[in-house]
């Protein structure tokens, strides 16, 4: 019996690993997003514990340095909150690039995948036809014969 090429296997398996390393890109930006969150948390605590700390120094005593210390370490947290919001925002746009890149990715290989089922049917059609040619000739040969 006859063996089935895919005359496009090559390309089919450059898709399959062109999608896998799509994978590991969208897996690694997700990774990403998520530390860059947990970060972002992290110092939205640290800031309001900075916050706590200014109103507790305000209720205690007036010592005017450690009230201003307070205030600067607030404004400053309040910045890098800021500023690890615009890097969470950075951080989506990624893995929603990374999100596309693999859904395209998904779809070439897909697309390669149906041409190879429907070349195999093909070739299953292909094989039942010489099957039912060779049969043919050899019920023509014996009746012939008789």
């Amino acid at each position: 019996m006859a063996r089935f090429i895919f005359p496009l296997q090559n390309i089919l398996n450059m898709k399959e690993k062109l999608e896998e390393q799509a994978k590991n890109e969208y897996s690694q930006a997700n990774m990403r997003l998520h530390e860059a969150e947990e970060e972002e948390k992290r110092l939205k605590r640290r800031q309001a514990d900075a916050e706590d700390e200014l109103k507790n120094t305000l209720g205690e005593t007036l010592d005017v340095m450690e009230i201003k210390r307070c205030e600067d370490a607030v404004e400053i947290l309040k910045m890098y909150v800021g500023n690890q919001h615009l890097v969470v925002i950075q951080r989506n746009r990624d893995v929603e690039i990374a999100r596309e890149k693999l859904n395209e990715a998904m779809k070439e290989r897909k697309t390669f995948e149906k041409l190879r089922e429907h070349a195999f049917e093909d070739f299953l059609k292909e094989m039942n036809l010489q099957e039912q040619k060779e049969i043919d000739e050899l019920v023509s040969y014996r009746h012939g014969r008789v």
